[in-house]
């Protein structure tokens, strides 16, 4: 379980400090409740996967651009989560440590190495060259062993590791990209948040045979995935 801060070197390491108060202020408000993720924010050192031009607000309740790695990043809106979204994701979507799981938008690798830490595998998928180098040493610097960085499109290239029995999309689609849900597993689950702004659902899907059930349990804002469909928009 999450344990106070009940020692003077806890009480004086600001680095300490700012992770407890992330996890108290910002997730257990928002209806994150299991120890084991509160743990696990406690234990994957988050500003390890903060660019450095970023690192002071790596607690702080916000998106963290990774601009500062690579120009096109910048020039896509690549960021990081909010600390609590990606709690909220990892939470939700229960992760079990026999799962193979399918990350879209690997960012600094920071969600993938939570993922890792409950699964057996997982396979995060990025776009941009600089931002895979970034994810894969972040990941080895933590010594997560069993997360995969690759580059890919993950709205148009094949995916030839699956079946999975998790997906997460690490940022915003207008909807539920179907060919996705085709590499789940029976039982799967897979995890988007989907809409437009100014108010976006995290969507949850779980596969039963050639069925697919969804929930929006709550509501939230964050920036897009590149290359899925956008709204149609009419004009007269």
């Amino acid at each position: 379980m999450t344990l106070p801060l009940n020692t003077t070197a806890d009480a004086s390491d600001p680095i300490t400090l700012a992770r407890y108060n992330m996890v108290e202020q910002q997730i257990r408000p928002w209806n994150v409740l299991d120890t084991d993720v509160l743990d696990l924010l406690s234990a994957v050192r988050r500003e390890d996967f903060v660019p450095p031009a970023y690192r002071g607000m790596a607690f702080m309740d916000m998106e963290i651009p990774l601009s500062p790695v690579t120009e096109e990043a910048m020039r896509l809106g690549q960021c990081m989560l909010a600390p609590r979204v990606e709690a909220r994701l990892l939470q939700d979507l229960q992760v079990r440590p026999t799962d193979r799981v399918l990350e879209i938008g690997a960012g600094s690798g920071y969600m993938a190495a939570l993922l890792a830490r409950r699964a057996e595998h997982v396979v995060t998928l990025e776009i941009v060259p600089d931002l895979v180098e970034f994810a894969r040493e972040n990941l080895l610097s933590a010594g997560i062993e069993n997360a995969v960085v690759r580059q890919a499109d993950g709205a148009r290239d094949a995916v030839p590791d699956g079946p999975f029995d998790v997906i997460v999309l690490s940022g915003s689609v207008h909807e539920v990209p179907q060919h996705l849900l085709a590499l789940l597993r029976e039982g799967g689950r897979l995890a988007a948040i989907t809409g437009d702004e100014p108010v976006m659902r995290a969507t949850f899907v779980r596969r039963t045979s050639d069925r697919f059930a969804t929930t929006y349990p709550w509501d939230t804002n964050t920036a897009r995935l590149q290359g899925f469909p956008e709204r149609s928009r009419f004009t007269f």
